[in-house]
């Protein structure tokens, strides 16, 4: 019997080779994961090597290549490499530090503030009841609201879990305790206009979270606190660069993976990150 096992995108399809702009500390990296994987669950044999399938997964992340063209390319099926990518996305995701642990890490080292910051992951548009929990009212837009934490400059050190677009920056962090664990290791955290009112001390005591003033409509802001807000504003702009490295991963541009998945994709994101900045 004769098999016939045509590449996804037909048999006399093209295939390319393009360069990632990572680092080969990165590949050979995720090929030792894969391999110690393999050697534990006892998987004796892939249809590719470990480095291939790293490389392959990497730049489903990276660029957002679909995996029907890697797979004709590399002569595998498509749901083949979409179960390399989900099955590196949670060794890799399981290794993202706890907020816990990441800010004593933090105190240890010296530090004493952090820089706080939420984005939102633009998402597809769904249907039924999933369509309104997505949309945020704020950006106008469907999607997935995250909050991060950097160091004072700007390396990523914790994401949050990966929560509806509807929910509020402040709703984010409260769920995550964020104010008791920075009151537990003596830090501050700076952050903007966003998350004014998430510190709830009592009076007179040191607050967690720094935030700048808003002005009212009957009540401009004065002299002094429009300068307070312009070096609160200079003290946190390293953490946008933080979000720039995170984003710089193609496949956030538009998530079309399960929200409830999104949270291990964020965190395996946040793993390579820091690995490509400190290298």
């Amino acid at each position: 019997m004769k098999k016939n096992n045509p590449h996804v995108e037909g048999s006399d399809g093209l295939v390319y080779t393009a360069r990632l702009p990572l680092s080969s500390a990165t590949l050979n990296w995720l090929a030792e994961l894969m391999r110690g994987h393999c050697k534990k669950i006892g998987s004796r044999w892939r249809a590719l090597s470990a480095g291939k399938i790293a490389g392959i997964v990497l730049a489903v992340l990276r660029c957002d290549q679909r995996p029907g063209d890697l797979a004709g390319g590399n002569g595998v099926h498509r749901t083949t490499v979409s179960r390399w990518v989900r099955e590196v996305i949670g060794l890799v995701a399981a290794r993202a530090p706890r907020l816990d642990r990441a800010l004593k890490k933090i105190a240890r080292s010296g530090g004493g503030v952090v820089l706080l910051d939420g984005s939102l992951i633009r998402t597809r548009r769904r249907t039924g009841t999933e369509n309104r929990k997505n949309y945020s009212g704020k950006h106008k837009c469907h999607g997935l609201l995250v909050i991060a934490l950097t160091d004072d400059k700007g390396r990523l050190v914790w994401v949050s879990a990966v929560r509806p677009g509807r929910t509020s920056e402040i709703t984010a962090c409260r769920h995550d305790k964020l104010t008791a664990h920075l009151r537990a290791v003596d830090l501050g955290a700076i952050a903007d206009l966003g998350f004014v009112g998430l510190d709830d001390s009592r009076l007179g005591a040191d607050p967690a979270v720094i935030t700048g003033y808003k002005a009212a409509r009957n009540r401009p802001l004065t002299r002094g606190q429009k300068l307070s807000n312009k070096a609160l504003a200079a003290a946190r702009a390293p953490v946008e660069h933080g979000f720039a490295h995170l984003k710089n991963w193609r496949v956030l541009g538009k998530i079309r993976t399960d929200p409830k998945w999104a949270t291990a994709l964020v965190r395996a994101l946040l793993v390579l990150t820091n690995r490509e900045v400190a290298r």
